[in-house]
């Protein structure tokens, strides 16, 4: 009984605390929808003369096309080129030279993609007529103009990252410069040149080698995805197929832009020292210039229910990995504060269960861990568990141990006290998140992205708290299937990939 009381109170306390920072925070928030549909929240913070900002535009690698992947990445890489006034000497010289570009690209892109009647020999002249189109744009080119005006105002962590949901933007910024933050970000969205792709195009082609084709994880990753997801876009790699990365345009960038680079699509979130009731004008002076569009249509495809176990096996001369996911709804379903839990209950952590069992305990792997929400959580997504065998260990030598702290969530309650650590650890990640405000834009502009609602990122701890032990056995038991599994493992082998 004095173990369930002193569990309740802290219960209480939690909620009582959760209810005091929501209303704490809603105080010093200010959140409005511009007549164009984008929305903006300003979060005072007044300790240090600085503010920090993300700007979160729904879309991601999930809305690229067939075709077209790696697209929603690219963009991102084309957001840092400039505008037609910044990084450039001749913005109308630059144009119609950059209309050259497209207009040779696309004839050597036709010709090279034919799969009869190819002339190599026209293929050579149109290819050369390009890159002699793209010397003579390059000659109107300030190289990083934008990002060293950026760095001149006394910006830190200049950075972007595109999710399969999400493409986000940020960097903090002295409060004295903050006029200067909403002319650069407002003016990149709406006048984006497209200087410099295909050498860009390059480096993102670079980055997928790098992250993908030399690195055994993300071979064995990118391949658990593509047979985990048999339709939703989730099957394709963020950086793009290398067919597509050799043959897309920034005719396709652009047309990419104008479907979702939309105002009702785009939430920017500032934190620190920033007087709303003085950002407000300004903000909508800058931002309110973006054209009024509609916002793009939800998704069609839905992943259908898998009804079989499958498996992929990669032979490498790399170190052995496993790799397991289970399909799990969206983070808007009712149960997802439960597999929160669950994730942290089973792999966060030196005192998850999984690090316990395989690396403490019996010593069959160096690191064991999971993903929930794996690779995006906009959309029906992964619970997945991931191992390092140790030495002398293979991939296959985990899998029992694995399973065997699957079962003991769906066949046994988790005790009073166990549940309770989690729910403390929860809670103590959501504070260190809230204690940046770099950190807190980044939340804030995502929550009210995902959820239409800044104040869930709240809401999520109180849910959380009310998970209780017969949740956990009940959503563990619906998910954790065979049926519902997919494997991945990279077996070692001296003669490398078969």
């Amino acid at each position: 009984m004095r173990a369930i009381r002193i569990t309740i109170g802290l219960l209480l306390i939690a909620f009582t605390a959760s209810a005091q920072d929501l209303a704490s925070f809603e105080k010093r928030t200010t959140v409005r929808k511009l007549d164009n549909g984008l929305t903006l929240i300003v979060m005072e913070r007044h300790e240090a003369p600085v503010f920090s900002y993300a700007t979160v535009v729904n879309a991601g690698s999930a809305q690229d096309l067939p075709g077209n992947t790696g697209l929603a990445h690219m963009f991102e890489h084309m957001a840092f080129k400039g505008t037609d006034k910044i990084g450039t000497t001749d913005y109308n010289g630059e144009r119609a030279a950059l209309a050259k570009v497209e207009q040779t690209y696309a004839a050597y892109d036709l010709e090279r993609r034919k799969p009869v009647g190819r002339d190599e020999k026209k293929v050579a002249e149109l290819e050369k007529a390009w890159k002699d189109a793209i010397a003579e744009a390059d000659k109107f080119v300030v190289p990083n103009e934008f990002s060293k005006i950026v760095d001149r105002a006394g910006a830190v962590g200049m950075n972007a990252s595109t999710e399969d949901d999400r493409t986000s933007y940020y960097y903090s910024m002295p409060a004295n410069r903050f006029e200067l933050w909403a002319y650069l970000e407002s003016e990149r969205f709406l006048h984006p040149v497209f200087r410099e792709f295909y050498k860009e195009r390059d480096v993102v082609t670079e980055e997928r080698r790098m992250s993908t084709e030399s690195n055994p994880v993300g071979r064995m990753v990118e391949q658990f995805l593509a047979t985990a997801y048999s339709a939703h876009p989730y099957r394709q790699p963020g950086v793009g197929w290398p067919s597509d990365l050799a043959t897309f345009s920034a005719t396709d960038a652009a047309a990419f832009y104008k479907k979702y680079y939309v105002p009702s699509n785009i939430v920017i979130a500032i934190v620190g020292d920033v007087n709303a009731a003085e950002a407000m004008p300004m903000l909508e002076k800058y931002f309110g210039r973006l054209p009024k569009a509609p916002a793009p249509e939800p998704l069609r495809t839905i992943e259908p229910p898998q009804k079989s176990e499958r498996m992929v096996t990669l032979h490498e001369t790399a170190q052995p990995l496993y790799l397991e996911g289970y399909h799990r709804p969206a983070a808007t379903d009712p149960d997802n504060a439960t597999f929160d839990v669950i994730s942290m209950l089973m792999s966060s952590g030196r005192t998850s269960r999984l690090y316990k069992s395989l690396v403490r305990d019996k010593k069959l792997a160096v690191q064991a861990s999971g993903f929930n929400g794996f690779p995006g959580e906009k959309y029906p997504n992964l619970f997945a568990f991931f191992v390092v065998p140790s030495a002398g260990h293979t991939a296959n030598d985990v899998v029992d141990a694995v399973h065997a702290e699957i079962d003991r969530v769906k066949n046994e309650d988790v005790a009073a006290d166990e549940l309770q650590s989690v729910k403390t650890r929860v809670r103590a990640g959501l504070v260190r998140e809230l204690d940046s405000n770099s950190g807190l834009a980044e939340e804030l502009a995502s929550y009210q992205t995902l959820y239409g609602d800044w104040r869930e990122l709240f809401r999520e701890v109180e849910r959380i708290d009310k998970v209780s032990a017969q949740d956990i056995r009940r959503v563990a038991t619906e998910t954790f299937v065979p049926t519902n599994r997919t494997v991945a493992v990279v077996e070692s082998s001296k003669g490398g990939a078969k």
